[in-house]
């Protein structure tokens, strides 16, 4: 009793803030330990060890006594893989070849067989810049024909290179099929790959089709293809590389191809439940506390690990069992607490985050409660690593509301770790979802580490005093928002989309895309930017944008390509489909 009151004191002395421990360390050290074990091998979206823990989960929501949303669970279809299919095949006069051993299509591909002559188009590209002008097509017909290009570019590891917005394998596929090309053959150089050996077919995570049959194949079959004139991949690729300039041939024969792939579909599922507020007014609106629970399953190339080359379970005890175990641990504790919110709130557990932001994205697109009343959105991702000296919690979106920065700061005196303030409401997690829609958002976490995305991230390296001290941080600001009289006054703060790496434009149209959109039938517009080319041509949120200056936009990949012809102080035309009808809009630069 004395040593308590002799830190009260202290405390009172120095004009430092005692908080009282309302959320349990074991419970989450619990949450996390189930989570984060070997048994649920890494909780991989639409996986039946993804499933066990979001029934985890749910079962901790009852037990919280929260009241499960819908069933508790808000289903819906995703693509988590492809697989070569039993119908590939490619052959030419007197030679047979194997899939996975001689050509592998490519994730992109469209399924279809196609018989024609094969023209080899050196890089495969058209660039007009000042400063770079190279075109491969030019003066060459290649409607009907099968494409060959190398793969990579002149400068492939210069990462600044000029190159890098036209060397990726869908800016060549989508220039080959614009210019007629009914197919694609892509083969990489010693520069690019120095074993003549084809990758694995992985999923990018995307289930675009490019609408050409596209297909990979070794050096040595291409060298086969390229016999009658006199060259190899590696004379080529060197000429190339040395003199900068086209270097386009037919080559003498005719290759017939069937390309086959499966994409796997699973079913995945938010996990959602609610808390009602006690006030008779403000309890029909609504706070959300959300994290993701999924993670890289036994990583592998196209996971997203930054281990590619190991197949191991990817625990994800930080990222983000962590925070899972973060909204478990709040939910439990606000319940249970003297002083109840006045506005209800929802608690949900998103899948699909590693994948591109699908669960949150799912839950704007398809919520059972207006967006309107959504009045502000809390995200716990990574919350779990605190450095025991120099730990930092980083808070972002602080600038998306005209009230947040002060209600954080209120409560973030005497706390055992330094706050770090960032405005913007966009980022790579599920807040970004809830920020593009116009709702204040606050995401937490305590940053990246060494084993970010390894099989490393385990439960023993979780700091769980400091997540604790954390979460009673953000029970306080939880209980302040709900209980506020007035809702937060919602403010842009930062841009609703993110800068993609390696890709650099003349002009944008100043839209926010969807990217989670996958059906080959256009691009999604999920905001525009105020003044942008988009906005004052007339586009909406929700206009579906089918083409640029008459060329096809079916997913992001071709309006990223369609981005780069576009130059500024010109006009472009697009196509929009809107509530069922085609709106053909200009749109000055």
């Amino acid at each position: 009793m004395f040593r308590r009151l002799l830190i009260l004191f202290i405390c009172l002395v120095l004009g430092l803030h005692s908080y009282a421990q309302n959320v349990d360390i074991d419970y989450i050290r619990k949450c996390i330990s189930v989570l984060a074990s070997d048994s649920l091998m890494g909780r991989k979206t639409g996986t039946p060890e993804g499933q066990m823990a979001a029934d985890f989960i749910l079962r901790q929501f009852k037990e919280a006594g929260l009241e499960p949303w819908e069933g508790g669970f808000q289903k819906f279809d995703v693509t988590t893989n492809v697989k070569v299919g039993k119908g590939n095949s490619f052959s030419f006069p007197g030679f047979t070849g194997k899939v996975k051993t001689d050509f592998m299509p490519l994730s992109m591909t469209e399924n279809k067989k196609l018989e024609a002559g094969i023209v080899f188009m050196g890089y495969g590209f058209e660039i007009n810049l000042d400063s770079l002008k190279w075109n491969d097509y030019a003066n060459v017909d290649v409607k009907g024909k099968w494409v060959m290009v190398l793969k990579g570019d002149p400068e492939f590891d210069k990462s600044d290179s000029k190159f890098v917005p036209y060397a990726d394998d869908w800016s060549k596929v989508l220039k080959a099929k614009d210019k007629g090309a009914a197919g694609i053959i892509l083969v990489a150089g010693t520069k690019v790959e120095k074993k003549d050996s084809l990758a694995d077919l992985y999923f990018d995570k995307s289930d675009a089709r490019a609408g050409i049959p596209a297909m990979i194949i070794t050096r040595k079959l291409a060298n086969m293809l390229m016999s009658s004139t006199n060259n190899t991949i590696e004379s080529v690729e060197e000429k190339l590389n040395k003199d900068r300039k086209s270097l386009v041939f037919p080559l003498s024969v005719v290759a017939t191809a069937n390309l086959d792939i499966e994409m796997t579909m699973a079913k995945t599922a938010n996990v959602v439940a609610t808390l009602k507020g006690s006030d008779p007014l403000l309890k029909n609106e609504y706070i959300v506390i959300g994290g993701h629970y999924d993670h890289l399953g036994m990583g592998g190339p196209g996971s997203g690990s930054r281990k590619p080359d190991t197949v191991a379970v990817h625990n994800g005890a930080d990222d983000n069992a962590s925070g899972t175990a973060g909204i478990i641990t709040l939910a439990k504790a606000i319940n249970a607490g003297k002083l109840k919110p006045k506005r209800s709130l929802i608690f949900v557990a998103f899948t699909g985050e590693e994948m591109g932001l699908l669960g949150s994205k799912y839950f704007t697109q398809h919520p059972s409660v207006e967006l309107s009343k959504i009045k502000a959105m809390f995200n716990l991702d990574m919350v779990g690593r605190l450095k025991a000296d120099t730990g930092t919690l980083v808070i972002s979106g602080t600038g998306t509301s005209a009230e947040g920065e002060a209600i954080l700061t209120k409560y973030s005196k005497g706390r055992i770790f330094p706050v770090k303030y960032s405005p913007e409401g966009f980022g790579s997690s599920d807040h970004s979802s809830f920020y593009i829609e116009n709702i204040p958002v606050f995401f937490f976490t305590t940053g990246a580490h060494e084993e970010y995305h390894t099989p490393e991230d385990d439960a023993n390296k979780i700091n769980y005093t400091g997540e604790q001290a954390v979460l009673d941080y953000v029970y306080d600001v939880l209980l302040d928002v709900s209980n506020q009289d007035k809702n937060l006054t919602f403010k842009e703060a930062g841009p609703k989309s993110a800068p993609r790496m390696g890709t650099r434009f003349k002009v944008t149209l100043g839209i926010l895309p969807d990217f989670t959109s996958s059906d080959n039938k256009g691009l999604r517009v999920d905001g525009t930017r105020k003044d942008g080319p988009a906005s004052r041509a007339g586009v909406l949120k929700g206009d579906v944008i089918v083409a640029i200056d008459g060329k096809p936009v079916k997913n992001i990949y071709e309006y990223m390509d369609r981005l780069k012809t576009l130059e500024a102080g010109k006009t472009c035309n697009i196509d929009i489909m809107r509530g069922g009808k085609l709106i053909v809009l200009l749109v000055q630069l």
